[in-house]
């Protein structure tokens, strides 16, 4: 039987893509999911949808890059359920560059988002669990968070931070039974080409995508992970599509 019923999950980045598809297989399997995004209408429409479907779900907006937003989603968390069970810092963005373009405004919203969210996340749910000490902090990374190509050093730059940090908050919580999961998409079918500025850019990378993986795939290795025994921690999982070569 999966250990996921009941647990009350914490998702950013919940209006669209991997987080959309997370949130409807966590409800499906009995999670109590708490929806976290920017975007309000969509929230809202994802909370109804799931709730037709018998599943638990509320819905905060919230920006990432914003230190009072996280604290505040943790804490309206814990008023609602009285627990905190599962963080998953899943949003991100990906306007991919040269360096040579010097967009710094893209570069800064990318640390603030894809790394600072990340962090923002961490410290405010880390509290609770460890008053419990339990709890599991899921942050998702990327392949590009393990390889390096042009016009991803931003982008992978933010992606190898967050598996650096996913470590070090394992090895410093493993005490209080706080397990940590990093999850490394490959091409996957979302929003984020969106992001990028450049259109020669932009078509090179929704070329390549031609291959990607639906975004439930990509929940269900998140679904995996929160199933396992609570003395068992999924510490990594990389998820390509089968004929991916990066």
């Amino acid at each position: 039987m999966l250990n996921v019923e009941g647990k009350v999950v914490i998702l950013t980045g919940a209006s669209s893509g991997i987080g959309e598809a997370t949130a409807k297989v966590l409800a499906a399997n009995g999670a109590k999911v708490v929806l976290a995004a920017r975007r309000e209408e969509r929230l809202q429409q994802l909370k109804a949808s799931l709730e037709t479907q018998g599943g638990t779900a509320i819905f905060k907006t919230t920006d990432v890059t914003s230190h009072k937003e996280m604290e505040e989603l943790a804490e309206f968390t814990f008023d609602t359920f009285g627990q905190i069970d599962v963080l998953i810092n899943n949003a991100g963005i990906m306007p991919l560059s040269f360096l040579h373009e010097k967009k710094v405004d893209e570069w800064d919203r990318m640390i603030d988002v894809n790394m600072k969210g990340v962090l923002y996340g961490i410290a405010a749910v880390l509290p609770y669990m460890r008053e419990r000490k339990q709890g599991h902090i899921i942050n998702v990374s990327s392949v590009t968070g393990h390889i390096v190509r042009k016009t991803w050093a931003v982008y992978s730059g933010t992606k190898f931070a967050v598996r650096a940090i996913t470590d070090a908050l394992r090895q410093e919580e493993a005490e209080n039974n706080i397990r940590t999961t990093i999850i490394c998409p490959g091409a996957v079918s979302t929003e984020l080409v969106h992001t990028i500025s450049n259109e020669d850019i932009k078509k090179s990378i929704s070329d390549a995508l031609q291959i990607s993986l639906p975004a439930e795939a990509i929940a269900h290795s998140i679904l995996y992970a929160i199933s396992q025994p609570e003395h068992t921690a999924v510490n990594e999982i990389i998820v390509r599509p089968t004929n991916q070569e990066l």
